[in-house]
């Protein structure tokens, strides 16, 4: 996150400028803003319905919301909620059979980008999730007691939503399982690591667009054209991986002197505000994408949450574009300050 604070822009105030858009074209489709919301995981249990309500701020507001397999709400609800305009995330199933289920109903449901993950080959070793009992089932103690207790607003809210359930997964789990048991499935269910034979069968099954989501280094990104995608999202996966990586931002620079131009670059991790955004794109990125910026939104305002928080964002955006003179999001690499 510290190292996009390091990349400045130069104003042009002298230039003749007329008006400045943050309007962005993506596969297609012009969005109202070059950010959309990124795949999160587990989104009811940190606020309840929260992908409900990021969907419908998504779809309101004019902005891509990125469903994860693994999230808390159905591929039919978000793709009613967003008349099939979202995008789906898929969370590699280790059977074929599943994975083939998950994306006939995301094809019948409307959805026509596919984002496939590769940057969770194995999960992370998160001390402080151990620490805070985030586990299956989840480890209570005093301190997550007092915890609730002293957030009546998300408890009462999980009591009238009722305890967070992976609904794009229920067709595929035996009934009755208890948290346990579920964290069992789901530990034999999923086989996060990618390679180019599971690729190559996903390009020939799915007809629309497939974003590859992880890469971080040139040499991914060449096998990722010459398997016939159609773009990628660099991304460190919040940081929450591999200790050891790079920030993205400095895998998007070493990216985009290599492949602007070869394949669509967009990118996520550590951008929390408009300015940031701003950093991004003037370093070369297409388009944007932020996963906590939005939970904190719904987590402090509820259903306002997401349209507020993308509300901010493109404020924010507008007027950095507006004082440095640029007038188009493409314009942005113009105003970078080269180090």
């Amino acid at each position: 996150m510290y190292d996009i604070q390091e990349v400045e822009l130069r104003p042009e105030y002298l230039s003749k400028h007329v008006q400045s858009s943050i309007k962005t074209e993506l596969f297609g489709v012009e969005y109202s803003a070059p950010f959309g919301v990124a795949p999160v995981g587990l989104q009811g249990l940190m606020w309840p319905n929260s992908p409900e309500i990021l969907a419908k701020a998504a779809f309101k507001e004019n902005i891509p919301f990125v469903l994860s397999t693994v999230t808390t709400s159905s591929i039919e609800r978000v793709a009613e909620i967003t008349e099939g305009k979202a995008w789906f995330q898929l969370y590699h199933p280790a059977e074929k059979k599943v994975t083939d289920s998950i994306l006939q109903r995301a094809e019948h449901a409307g959805y026509n980008v596919l984002v496939i993950l590769a940057d969770v080959p194995t999960f992370g070793y998160r001390p402080r999730d151990i620490r805070n009992g985030l586990a299956m089932p989840p480890r209570m103690s005093v301190k997550n007691v007092l915890q609730i207790l002293g957030k009546p607003n998300w408890a009462l809210n999980t009591l009238k939503y009722g305890q967070p359930k992976f609904k794009t997964l229920e067709p595929y789990m035996p009934k009755g399982l208890d948290l346990k048991q579920l964290g069992a499935f789901m530990d034999a269910t999923f086989s996060g690591r990618l390679n180019e034979e599971k690729i190559k069968i996903l390009r020939n099954q799915w007809k629309g667009k497939i974003v590859i989501k992880g890469v971080v280094n040139v040499k991914d990104v060449q096998k990722s054209i010459d398997l016939g995608l159609d773009g990628i999202i660099i991304s460190n996966h919040g940081g929450r991986q591999l200790d050891a990586g790079e920030s993205t931002i400095h895998s998007l620079q070493k990216i985009v002197k290599e492949y602007k131009g070869k394949t669509k670059i967009m990118i996520d991790g550590g951008i929390r505000s408009g300015p940031d955004i701003a950093r991004m794109l003037a370093s070369g990125a297409e388009f944007t994408f932020m996963g906590r910026p939005f939970m904190y939104g719904v987590s402090a305002l509820g259903k306002k949450g997401g349209t507020h928080t993308i509300n901010i964002l493109k404020t924010q955006l507008q007027q950095v574009m507006e004082q440095i003179c640029c007038e188009k999001v493409t314009d942005f690499p113009k105003f970078l300050i080269s180090k």
